[in-house]
């Protein structure tokens, strides 16, 4: 215990303290937009409808209130903080132990070199699909959620929809096998390039940034929050532009027991015991995709796009802005639990 005592508080931040950082920032910002992030995902899962941004938020408004647009927001927020967590817990170790085996292999006296674009991409695909493994279930059950109660359910001598978290969890392994939490998780392990792409090109142009500055006599490492949430904003725009086919398409797996009104090729949908429709259990994400671009053209694939642009570049550009705040109440964590610690 005495020699416990005698460590000096944590200065900087471990991959742990990196990682409960990005968490914190990824439920703040995921908490300020989340009204669009149930708007988005309805437009995603409404196949075939083409309901409009407008249409959708007056129907919600009038059918259920201002409660409607916060349809599962503890298991989103639960999903956000273990999927940021993970996410960041997984870059910032991999990250840091493929700079050190660069460091060890590099010649004695020679400087040091920022990683390439290809290398910070992979090392993003890498930590994503680590994460996206261990927190996709509650991804599910939260998208599950944000749709609400499915139709026909609740009416006299029908059973209740149970639209709590346990009870959601229920609902689909009764539907689809305890399998059916892991829904979507093969569009998710290649969407795991979003993040990647995000932050490889935020670290990128962050690298020019700092480094025009440094030849105006400028050495500040700090970006500040408005230029911060403006290259935020622009590497999660173009990340979102190259993945939101696969984005749309993993929704739609991951709601197919609500009955989306999609017909198979003779026009007839497969249906549950209850009676409710669903699409065929077997649908990947190219199926889905081949089937869509059939029925609602090239523009399908990008239906609700605009809003999921608006949330992810809210979203994104509030993390970064508060990225090195919610650093800084990470470690004042970890040094309370660091005190805690070394009490006799």
């Amino acid at each position: 215990m005495a020699a416990q005592s005698k460590q000096a508080p944590p200065k900087q931040l471990t991959p742990l303290g990196y990682a409960l950082a990005g968490a914190l920032g990824g439920c703040f910002s995921n908490a300020v937009v989340y009204p669009l992030d149930t708007l988005k995902t309805r437009i995603q899962a409404d196949a075939g409808r083409g309901r409009s941004v407008r249409s959708l938020l007056a129907r919600i408004l009038k059918e259920e209130g201002i409660s409607g647009f916060y349809r599962g927001f503890g298991a989103t927020m639960l999903n956000t903080f273990s999927m940021q967590y993970a996410y960041f817990f997984f870059y910032s170790l991999v990250r840091t132990s493929y700079i050190k085996r660069l460091a060890a292999r590099r010649p004695a006296g020679s400087p040091a070199r920022s990683l390439s674009t290809i290398a910070e991409l992979a090392l993003g695909a890498i930590a994503g699909a680590l994460a996206q493994i261990f927190t996709i279930p509650v991804a599910v059950i939260a998208t599950r959620q944000q749709l609400g109660a499915p139709k026909g359910k609740g009416k006299a001598g029908e059973e209740e929809h149970d639209g709590s978290f346990l009870g959601v969890a229920r609902e689909i392994v009764r539907e689809e096998g305890v399998t059916g939490l892991w829904l979507g998780l093969k569009p998710g392990l290649v969407l795991t390039v979003n993040p990647a792409i995000t932050y490889g090109v935020f670290e990128r142009i962050k690298g020019a940034v700092l480094l025009a500055r440094e030849k105006v006599g400028d050495t500040s490492s700090s970006l500040g929050p408005g230029l911060s949430f403006a290259l935020g904003a622009t590497s999660k725009s173009l990340a979102t532009v190259v993945t939101y086919p696969y984005i749309m398409a993993k929704v739609r797996i991951q709601t197919r027991q609500k009955g989306a009104e999609e017909e198979t090729e003779n026009g007839t949908l497969p249906t549950h015991n209850n009676g409710s429709a669903r699409p065929p259990r077997d649908e990947g994400a190219v199926d889905i995709l081949a089937r869509v671009l059939r029925t609602e053209g090239f523009s399908g694939w990008y239906k609700g796009m605009g809003a999921q642009i608006l949330k992810a570049v809210l979203s994104q550009g509030v993390l970064f802005m508060s990225k090195e705040q919610f650093e800084g109440y990470a470690l004042a964590i970890m040094a309370l639990f660091y005190r805690l610690s070394t009490r006799h």
